[in-house]
């Protein structure tokens, strides 16, 4: 598994992984995929990796901006998502370690993530790298109608912002 940085023409792929997502229920309050102009003015410091072996991406990973506040400057939201025939066999592990990495060398203390409290298999990968849950929002958003939670988790970086 090749994991390389985000390039314009993978967007096809890109779009369909996360449409998987949302087809799930359990990945995004999206419903819909956004176009790529807005998908892509979502990346924070050009940080979106992709994951490709021979049949193509197999898993996307970006990190958004939390807040244009400059105090916030090293704090963003991670974004994971991985083909459904490839959920389960470290694809998801192997974009955040790298993107662990990507972002610290860009300056990132602190790495945030959204999930939903049912998406067990997310809530395990994030915390298998570093991550760990610092609170619920209850009945944040609705999805198709129906109020979900999400749970929070951060990843504070042991070499970034320790001063």
């Amino acid at each position: 598994m090749n994991i390389r940085s985000f390039r314009k023409e993978d967007w096809v792929q890109v779009k369909e992984i996360y449409e998987q997502g949302i087809a799930t229920g359990q990945a995004t309050f999206e419903t819909t995929a956004p176009s790529f102009e807005k998908w892509k003015s979502t990346i924070a410091a050009n940080l979106c990796l992709v994951a490709e072996n021979e049949e193509g991406i197999q898993g996307w990973c970006k990190i958004s901006k939390v807040s244009d506040r400059c105090v916030y400057e090293g704090v963003g939201e991670v974004s994971v998502y991985v083909r459904d025939v490839s959920r389960g066999k470290g694809v998801g592990k192997k974009l955040l370690q790298v993107m662990i990495k990507e972002s610290e060398a860009k300056g990132f203390w602190t790495l945030t993530a959204g999930i939903f409290p049912e998406n067990i298999p997310s809530l395990r990968l994030h915390q298998s790298v570093g991550f760990r849950e610092v609170g619920i929002r209850q009945r944040i958003g609705k999805l198709n109608g129906v109020w979900r939670d999400v749970v929070l988790l951060e990843r504070r970086s042991p070499v970034v912002g320790i001063d």
